[in-house]
């Protein structure tokens, strides 16, 4: 019996996106979480970078992760991908943004979109774990460092030719045990 190929119906997220939603107290309610949900994702597609708690960004970045694989899947000709962008963002204007901007920049992506980067811890806080969540591609200073090249530090390129010396020397031990030994009678 041939089964459907069900993993064409849903466009496929590059990040990992827990199946049930984090229950945020609220004293709204579930209809005040996802208030704040909207509100988190209307501001990171406004700003491109935004700093909030790391659970709230976590789940943020699953609903913008999905907001924007629907909207370059189907554009913005397709009802339920224009339906759900009105939904997730309050500001109308942002629902451009996402069709003329932000789709043409993720069309060849081959990775996610959005980027989670922890925040620094500081002492005293009631609130340490911050995170930064940012849409790739944005026009800030990247926040992590690019990675340096340390080849030529003083200690790596010592050991670099202490190993040279220790593999000249043990390929020196070796070929003499394998040299033939000529003896004299």
């Amino acid at each position: 019996m041939n089964q459907a190929d069900l993993s064409k119906l849903v466009s496929a997220l590059k990040i990992v996106v827990k199946p049930k939603h984090r229950g945020f107290s609220n004293p709204e309610g579930p209809a005040g979480r996802l208030k704040k949900m909207r509100a988190t994702v209307t501001a990171l597609v406004k700003y491109e970078r935004i700093e909030l708690n790391y659970p709230r960004a976590d789940e943020a970045r699953g609903y913008a992760e999905r907001l924007i694989s629907d909207a370059i899947r189907y554009g913005d000709c397709h009802k339920h991908t224009m339906e759900m962008a009105d939904y997730w963002l309050t500001e109308k204007q942002l629902v451009h943004k996402l069709f003329k901007v932000l789709v043409p920049r993720y069309q060849n992506f081959n990775s996610s979109f959005t980027s989670l980067i922890l925040g620094p811890n500081t002492y005293p806080s009631f609130n340490p774990n911050t995170a930064i969540l940012e849409l790739k591609g944005n026009p800030f200073p990247s926040l992590q460092s690019e990675s340096k090249n340390h080849h030529y530090w003083l200690h790596n390129v010592l050991l670099e030719e202490a190993k040279k010396e220790f593999r000249a020397g043990r390929a020196e031990k070796e070929f003499k045990s394998a040299e033939p030994t000529t003896t004299n009678s």
